[in-house]
């Protein structure tokens, strides 16, 4: 069968088609073919961008909230409290040096005079600066630095967290080198605990230290700084920080870089807790850093800039890496200046 079709808008046309079946089955598909392509090509486009963006902008987002939101609300269910400082409306005090710490002070070690200040006189938490008043007490027992003390089910109680595992063993001098250089507060009890007479005769004796050393609007209730009852005010750590400068192992071992040790056969690296020794950005002697709530991020520092010796003296610094860059601020302002200034604001008595 032969059909033949004309076109009516060609004329005169005609068009012979052999099998007129499948030409209409041809011709149906291919206007159905003609209608569902700008309907799959509207519906493809957004699934390519969503895939391209995804990377890039929503995976990021999501990362920050489901890690950053829950910790707030945490911090808000479990009671958690601001530092002493912001409770008092110390916090984000406005000064020329644009600090972040809610106390500061700057001391000249050799003529002891403060060349910057921030509420020198407000007794505040201290955190793990009291180890270095623990050191000093620890070192003027004499007690044999390489007596073998062991890790024992009461440091363990008492100090939840610490890789100092029950029944580890150290000498006295390496629980001394953990407590300055790592902040280890198995270590620094332990220290207390093998005193004579125990933890309550090492309290004592570190207060009776604090005050021969004038250190009168200061406190200590224990070995680590853990409790909030550990005060002392920028002016009285200046002062702690010239005695402990005397020592030559404090000195030492407070900026020792790291240390390895062996624990249930395991070899564990420790490390120390300022991020300024281990990158070598300021000549240090000594240093001390802090953290509990209530006292903030703390630091203390013996270092020269421009060959001055300076004591520096930061409590209660927003952010977890502020108290190092205030130091930063503070070399760097001292830098700036001729020899001869900045101009003292008064000088300490010690």
């Amino acid at each position: 069968m032969t059909v033949y079709l004309v076109a009516p808008f060609l004329s005169g046309l005609q068009i012979r088609i052999q099998h007129p079946l499948r030409f209409l089955a041809l011709v149906f598909l291919g206007i159905s073919l003609c209608a569902m392509k700008p309907v799959l090509a509207q519906s493809s486009q957004p699934a390519k961008t969503t895939q391209a963006k995804k990377p890039k902008s929503a995976n990021p987002k999501q990362v920050r909230t489901t890690v950053n939101r829950p910790k707030v609300a945490n911090a808000q269910e479990s009671g958690g409290r601001p530092s002493f400082a912001t409770a008092m409306g110390l916090r984000n005090q406005q000064d020329e040096l644009n600090l972040k710490s809610s106390v500061a002070m700057v001391v000249d070690q050799q003529t002891k005079e403060v060349l910057f200040e921030k509420n020198p006189d407000v007794s505040l938490p201290i955190a793990s600066i009291t180890k270095l008043m623990t050191a000093m007490v620890v070192l003027d027992s004499n007690a044999p630095l390489d007596e073998v003390l062991t890790i024992t089910q009461e440091d363990v109680k008492i100090y939840a967290k610490s890789r100092l595992a029950l029944g580890t063993k150290l000498t006295r001098e390496e629980a001394l080198l953990l407590a300055l250089m790592s902040s280890e507060n198995r270590a620094s009890y332990i220290l207390a605990r093998y005193y004579p007479g125990g933890v309550p005769a090492f309290i004592e004796a570190m207060n009776h230290k604090a005050y021969s050393l004038g250190m009168t609007h200061s406190k200590f209730a224990d070995p680590t700084g853990l409790l909030a009852t550990n005060v002392s005010t920028a002016e009285d750590l200046a002062r702690m920080l010239v005695a402990s400068y005397n020592y030559k192992l404090i000195r030492e071992f407070s900026i020792w870089p790291d240390m390895t040790m062996v624990i249930n056969k395991r070899p564990q690296v420790f490390l120390n807790t300022n991020r300024l020794v281990r990158a070598g950005d300021m000549e240090i002697g000594l240093q001390k850093t802090g953290f509990i709530s209530a006292a903030g991020k703390c630091l203390v520092m013996q270092a020269k800039v421009n060959g001055l010796p300076l004591l520096l003296v930061f409590l209660d610094s927003v952010g977890t890496q502020s108290r190092f860059a205030d130091a930063v601020r503070v070399k760097d302002w001292i830098e700036r200046y001729q020899p001869g200034e900045p101009k003292p604001i008064r000088r300490l008595t010690m």
